[in-house]
């Protein structure tokens, strides 16, 4: 089973997305949490005046196993301390205040994406980059910086890995792959036209495709044979929770790339050895 938490957030998120009838238990759960841990289907469907039935079908829509997860779920979230939720700057705001708005956001963004993460899809995304003959990294805007960030970790351990700025000579070097390799799209909104058009094309080429984007469904999250989801915390007005959502992009990188290592531990500190070892005459005096 995936992390047991995150129930709260993922309600959150998925709520417009939702059928009326399962929207309306989203809200009363949202509203009343406590309560609806200790309630059966039954129960809450009466409480929230709609059916057993529907409070199944919501925990189907949510990706979940069954209500007994979504309870899980939403009692770990219970069990944290209170977030005070994304803050935005204020106009000619004391620089202490941004200070601590920034790091609160990254912490929350952070926290809410361990709580969602899949152990079983994290194992699949690296076995695949394990045994993948080449990686191609998709991303544009701030989503570039995770997969140009992931392309230079990769490339230290003898990973033959490249993330584009040219979507041109991405879907060039696409055409050309094949099952064996994988292709790594990062989208927050999971909508990026150019991700999901290069994403598309991977599916057609038959290569193994992960995703990195945010709860729900998308045309990114659609293309993808393993999805790792960072959080779906909205966007502040100021875009501070743009900032938050690379830093969890990041992150992600960062786990992907420290669970291979401790997959093939012995050949990746040999290949850092290496690599360390050949800029070293760059510090050389």
């Amino acid at each position: 089973m995936s992390h047991l938490k995150g129930g709260l957030v993922i309600l959150k998120e998925m709520i417009p997305t939702l059928p009326p009838s399962e929207q309306k238990i989203a809200k009363y759960i949202l509203q009343h949490p406590e309560e609806s841990i200790m309630l059966t289907a039954l129960m809450l469907g009466e409480r929230s005046d709609t059916s057993s039935a529907a409070v199944i079908r919501l925990c189907k829509s949510l990706g979940f196993n069954g209500f007994q997860e979504l309870k899980i779920r939403v009692a770990g979230d219970l069990q944290e301390k209170s977030e005070a939720g994304y803050r935005d700057i204020e106009p000619n705001e004391d620089f202490k205040n941004i200070i601590d708005k920034v790091t609160s956001n990254t912490i929350q963004t952070l926290t809410e994406t361990i709580n969602m993460m899949n152990v079983e899809n994290l194992t699949e995304a690296v076995k695949a980059i394990s045994d993948a003959r080449s990686i191609v990294l998709i991303g544009v805007g701030g989503s570039y910086i995770a997969a140009k960030d992931a392309e230079q970790k990769f490339l230290r351990i003898a990973k033959h890995a490249r993330a584009y700025t040219d979507i041109h000579m991405a879907a060039t070097d696409i055409a050309n792959k094949g099952p064996e390799d994988v292709v790594i799209g990062i989208s927050f909104s999971g909508k990026t036209k150019e991700v999901t058009g290069l994403m598309e094309l991977a599916k057609q080429k038959n290569i193994k495709t992960i995703g990195i984007t945010k709860y729900g469904k998308s045309p990114v999250s659609n293309n993808s044979d393993i999805l790792l989801h960072t959080s779906a915390t909205k966007e502040a007005t100021f875009r501070s929770g743009a900032t938050s959502s690379r830093m969890a992009q990041l992150h992600m990188i960062d786990i992907l790339f420290m669970c291979l290592a401790s997959q093939e531990y012995e050949k990746i500190i040999s290949h850092l050895d290496e690599t360390r070892e050949a800029i070293a005459f760059l510090k050389r005096k």
